[in-house]
């Protein structure tokens, strides 16, 4: 066969293979198309069209982009990492005079797209043999072809390489060699050149340029190959043939893109512990452990680096994205953590939590993922401190933690007090302008054109007003369209900041001449307690927490009138400070196991859980055969009930398991122990063994607990926190109990003072749990009126006779009827420290009326929230705050007293 019928075959061959690799390719995803992009400079050439023809003739899209033909370095780098960083190209092509690609371009260009297989690390990856992620040089391919298809077998044969010093001749070599073929290197300028050549079985002619090989140089039956145009009967042949080969590149390309963006399997290298006895503080045990980069964490547990975020060495935002790429993905097993109702001697749900994931990683060897609430700042220098875990089961490094972390909270706090100003800023203008004046502002002239912006069309929609031409108003539509009306009275929203602060529970704002009497009172709450913040934990995506920005009502006009974010024009501002906010951020474990840490809502003001967002990302990110924990705040009466008849419902998830906390000391509390101050000594009554009150506590609140686990069909497993002056006869007590209560397992931890292994049984039985049927339920519908949706939690959680409802929270409960909030779920702001609304009264009350002193309504997050009893929003500071003991040191810049 002639080296041009060579040509034409192999030329047809790889058509109708990469064919059939595009059809099978939208097989897998209908939606796909393979994107060359080719980046040149100057005009077309004949080389370049003849690669434009081949891409159209098998199915490939192509993006030219064209630079100017003196173009500089920077100019190709430009366009370069915009090409790297668009998702729908996957082969980049750079048809640039060869001056122009230096190293600096070759580094830029990202390897995956490289399709000319010259970058550094895919000719590395050629010459050590590894094709599984480069690229074969499309040149180089087409040489190998012709050589392996002529007429002759060459295997074992001397093919003599001709000039093209550099990658090209390099790429040749290594496939001839990998072939079985001998190959040796000559110059044009060789004495010996002839002689070579006579000698050779086949020679490739690289980088001809003007020179010739005579004929007669030639041996019989001996294959010639030139890398440069062959032009025969119009057509260039071996660019044809180079262009296939390119082509089927960018197929490739494709293919290993859309396998990429499959599930991936965890490879996930565990962090080693070594516990020390006694334990040191939990700041010296973080700081004492090297954290795994985040990249690092990220590629083990199957996330892509264009999903990362990073924000420093260890933590990374991730990308909604992965929710997408990973939709058809089974959902792993879905674990919460709740505990006994909480007492000064704390209780240690994070703790648990993460001592579970790692027990369950580091130890089972399942995939696990934790997804905690951030912590605020309020407690962190109040009087609670952190919230990363403690001991030997914590989330690190603590101190990023527990402080500004990626600046969620900050984003919170801006975006609310946003609406705070806009509220005030539009009852002076209202005060203090005529309708013209109003509207000639809010719709002003800009270049003679005065229009609507999409925000105040959706607000004339609202009105009923079907005009999108600010000229047509009449002046009643005008008013109606200026005038929010808002009763300083009735405004519900407060500003917001993330300090314990209690002397801005109540203050006066609008005093300043400026402000023209424009006086009213109002107040701070703290950050975490705004409906922004429950907005970021129930949101499903972008676009559903923008939604829920514009619902939130802020007041109610002097007409009785909901207004809302949206009403104020506010609600697009809003969405763009907090589309950072929405991204989980990824950190890890002691052990190296992946936690999420996103939104903080508090449990007693709020629904207390992390985000949904998080907990849909991990249970996708686990697999089938995983786990997700996450945690909810304060006692199973409240943070517990709140996840499942509000997250719940929100989210669409349904939990696998219960895991109940409890100590032997909070359970001597509940069982009738002394009261106890913090910083105090502790009673003898909680360092010595005492059985009475533990079976006081275990018979009349953990035993609640779980029947409130039970209310909605979910299995319990309850986790003794064990500390050093519990006796092994208290621990297997509350055990027994907590089986004859119903609980499917009991089982002590001791994660705080050995990691996960310290938790290895719990995790055990939790996998055992989950492995079999719920039959979870919620507590109420939520079509029944408001005042029984609140009886049936007072009732079924509390343990309350009935409830009480001021002339107030009547009246509130008939107004939310009437606007169509009916159907919202319920959300109690009720202590946290009772079942029921005295803090004083510990183990399971009785008999008790619930009073509802207030109701008010969380449009935009989606519930109505009662306030049993004095609720503060804003919560104070203690004689000795935890600030006390927090210090820095300056040289180091080491961190002391967190915890």
């Amino acid at each position: 066969m002639g080296i041009s019928n060579q040509v034409v075959f192999s030329c047809r061959k790889v058509v109708q293979s990469t064919r059939e690799a595009i059809v099978t390719l939208q097989k897998r995803n209908p939606a796909i198309q393979p994107l060359l992009a080719i980046l040149q400079a100057g005009e077309d050439d004949s080389m370049l069209e003849i690669n434009k023809k081949m891409a159209v003739k098998i199915g490939l899209n192509i993006t030219q982009i064209c630079l100017a033909k003196e173009c500089n370095e920077d100019d190709i780098v430009e366009e370069l990492l915009k090409l790297n960083d668009d998702p729908k190209v996957h082969g980049i092509y750079l048809h640039l005079p060869r001056g122009s690609i230096t190293s600096r371009v070759l580094n830029t260009l990202k390897p995956e797209k490289d399709i000319e297989g010259i970058s550094d690390l895919n000719m590395g990856r050629l010459i050590r043999g590894d094709l599984s992620k480069g690229f074969v040089p499309p040149l180089a391919s087409a040489v190998l072809d012709l050589l392996e298809n002529h007429d002759a077998p060459l295997e074992g044969k001397t093919v003599l390489l001709v000039g093209g010093e550099g990658p090209l001749q390099l790429a040749v070599q290594c496939l001839i060699e990998r072939s079985g073929m001998v190959t040796l290197k000559s110059h044009w300028s060789s004495k010996t050149l002839q002689a070579q050549v006579m000698q050779a079985d086949a020679v490739v002619l690289l980088d001809v340029g003007n020179m010739y090989v005579p004929p007669t140089w030639i041996r019989p039956g001996a294959a010639i190959i030139y890398s440069k145009p062959a032009l025969e009967k119009g057509i260039a042949l071996y660019i044809v043939l180079t262009a296939a080969y390119r082509t089927q590149n960018v197929v490739r390309s494709c293919s290993r893109w859309l396998k990429g963006q499959e599930y991936r399997p965890w490879h996930l290298r565990s962090l080693k512990l070594q516990p020390l006895t006694p334990v040191p503080s939990d700041l010296e045990i973080s700081r004492a452990q090297i954290p795994k980069p985040v990249d690092q964490l990220a590629e083990e547990i199957g996330l892509l680096p264009e999903e990362l975020e990073a924000y420093g060495r260890s933590k990374a935002k991730v990308r909604l994205s992965v929710l997408e790429r990973l939709q058809s993905q089974p959902n792993g097993k879905y674990i919460l953590v709740a505990g006994i109702t909480p007492t000064p001697l704390g209780e240690g749900k994070s703790t648990v939590t993460v001592g579970l994931v790692q027990a369950l990683s580091a130890h089972l060897k399942l995939n696990s993922f934790a997804c905690l609430r951030q912590p605020s700042q309020g407690p962190t220098f109040g009087v609670k401190g952190g919230a990363a875990g403690g001991g030997y089961a914590q989330v690190i490094p603590m101190e990023e933690f527990n402080l500004h972390l990626t600046g969620d909270i900050h984003a919170i706090t801006a975006a609310n007090n946003l609406v705070a100003a806009a509220i005030d800023a539009r009852m002076l203008h209202e005060a203090t302008q005529s309708d013209k004046a109003l509207f000639n502002r809010l719709v002003p002239s800009v270049n003679g054109v005065r229009k609507f912006s999409p925000i105040q069309i959706s607000r004339l929609q609202r009105l009923g007003i079907r005009k999108t031409d600010p000229a047509s108003l009449t002046p009643e539509e005008i008013n109606a369209f200026v005038r929010l009306d808002l009763d300083p009275s009735k405004i519900t929203w407060q500003r917001v900041v993330d300090t314990n602060d209690r002397f801005l529970r109540k203050i006066t704002v609008g005093q300043a001449s400026s402000e023209k009497g424009q006086i009213r009172e109002t107040g701070f709450d703290i950050a975490v307690a705004s409906e922004i913040m429950a907005i970021l934990a129930l949101a499903d995506s972008l676009e559903d927490m923008k939604n829920r920005l514009a619902r939130m009502v802020v007041g109610t006009s002097c007409s009785g009138q909901p207004i809302t974010a949206e009403d104020l024009g506010v609600s697009g501002a809003l969405a763009v400070l907090m589309k950072d906010a929405i991204k989980p951020t990824l950190m890890q474990t002691l052990e190296g196991t992946p936690v999420f840490v996103h939104a903080g809502p508090f449990a007693n003001i709020a629904h207390g859980n992390s985000s949904v967002l998080a907990d849909k990302l991990a249970l996708k990110l686990v697999g089938q055969d995983g786990f997700v924990v996450t945690e909810a705040g304060f006692g199973a009466d409240i943070g517990m009930e709140k996840f499942f008849n509000i997250k719940c419902r929100a989210s669409g998830l349904r939990p696998s398991v219960v895991v109940l906390v409890a100590t032997v000391r909070a359970l001597k509390m509940h069982g009738g122990g002394p009261n106890v101050s913090a910083g105090a000594p502790l009673p003898r009554e909680y360092t010595d063994e005492n059985l009475s009150l533990v079976a006081g506590g275990c018979c009349s609140n953990l035993k609640k607990q779980i029947q409130i686990a039970h209310l909605f069909g979910v299995p319990v497993v309850v986790a003794v926190n064990v500390f050093k002056t519990d006796t092994q006869a208290e621990i297997d007590l509350v055990c027994q109990i907590a089986k004859d209560c119903g609980a499917s397992d009991a089982l002590p931890c001791n994660h705080w003072a050995q990691g996960g292994r310290g938790s290895s049984e719990l995790a055990q039985a939790v996998k055992e749990a989950a492995s079999k049927p719920s039959d979870f339920q919620f507590l109420y519908n939520t079509e029944m009126p408001i005042v029984e949706k609140i009886r049936t939690i007072a009732q079924r959680v509390y343990g309350a006779d009935d409830i009480e409802l001021s002339p107030e929270a009547k009246s509130k409960t008939d107004y939310y009827h009437q606007q169509g909030y009916g159907s919202l779920p319920i959300c109690m702001a009720k202590t946290h420290l009772s079942l029921s609304h005295m803090p004083d009264k510990k183990g399971a009350p009785t008999g008790f009326v619930l009073p509802i002193r207030d109701v008010r309504a969380s449009i935009g997050a989606g519930f109505i929230y009662p306030l049993v009893g004095t609720m503060s929003t804003m919560p104070g500071l203690p004689t000795r705050p935890c600030f006390y003991d927090i210090d820095l040191d300056p040289v180091t810049e080491e961190i002391t007293g967190l915890f």
